[in-house]
């Protein structure tokens, strides 16, 4: 059941490919997904169908729920990754360093895949159901593998120490009081809002696009989030590929009104020429 070093390694990848069928839905049929009725329309109709309330009252209701389920996945996206750091976030490997017991992590073990859960909720209701359940099942169980594999890594490095931690801190549903003293970590929450902003974008898509009820913008305000974070993390990863790669974007679709499919395929080729001639550095490990 636990995760491999590969999926772990490979866990934004795996996401992503979860997500694109989810969206795709190849069994539903069509690539236009702004035709399709979304879970965030046939959940009001099948409420108002079974005479629970009716489709005007129902519809607000599944928003708020919506963006409800994206707030808890951007708090706590942001919150995690201010205490734990984006070096380790993103890590291509496992890492090990001292328990954790500051922040979200008093509270619960595993706030950042919890967080990235209620965010995947909110992004599913935009897909078809049947599509939605498939994104949500998959993840679901990826996240539990992912977890998991970690528990098992971080209790043999870490030892003793660990398995108090796991012994005092629930896994995922969190409790209300700390067991744990703060072990004394401060947060930075600039970096934190810099590496979550696909979470913080989806909940703006709920919180706000979704008031409009046009199923386009809303998936485009989950496609551009998603460009935007990878962006933000280019930046904060090789800041001189990113703003190349962003600035030939920006020429082609604005300068030369290229479509921005094309825009993003030339930008993505320039990222690859750049970062292969830039020197690689290693990531500074985050202050505590």
């Amino acid at each position: 059941m636990r995760a491999s070093a590969i999926e772990f390694r490979l866990r934004m990848v795996i996401q992503i490919i979860i997500v694109f069928f989810g969206f795709w839905a190849p069994w539903v049929g069509g690539w236009d997904f702004g035709w399709r009725i979304s879970a965030l329309e046939w959940l009001p109709l099948e409420l108002s169908r079974l005479g629970v309330v009716s489709f005007t009252v129902a519809t607000p209701i599944v928003i708020v729920l919506g963006a409800l389920a994206a707030l808890a996945g951007a708090v706590l996206r942001v919150w995690g990754t201010a205490y734990l750091g984006y070096s380790t976030v993103h890590h291509g490997d496992m890492q090990a360093g001292a328990v954790m017991a500051d922040g979200p992590y008093r509270y619960m073990r595993n706030p950042l895949y919890l967080g990235g859960w209620f965010m995947m909720i909110a992004v599913s209701l935009l897909m078809s159901p049947s599509g939605a359940l498939f994104t949500v099942v998959l993840l679901t169980v990826f996240y539990l593998r992912l977890i998991l594999g970690e528990e098992s890594f971080l209790a043999g490095q870490l030892g003793q120490p660990y398995e108090e931690y796991l012994r005092a801190v629930p896994r995922l549903l969190p409790r209300l009081r700390g067991s744990l003293p703060p072990a004394g970590n401060e947060p930075h929450w600039l970096t934190a809002f810099l590496t979550e902003v696909m979470p913080i974008g989806t909940f703006f898509t709920m919180a706000v696009l979704a008031w409009f009820y046009d199923q386009q913008l809303m998936l485009e305000g989950i496609f551009w989030s998603f460009l935007a974070s990878l962006l933000a993390r280019g930046l904060m990863k090789a800041w001189i590929p990113m703003l190349v790669s962003a600035a030939v974007f920006a020429v082609a679709w604005g300068g030369f009104h290229l479509s921005w499919p094309r825009s993003i395929l030339i930008a993505f080729g320039i990222w690859l020429i750049v970062r292969a001639l830039t020197p690689r550095k290693e990531p500074k490990p985050d202050a505590a």
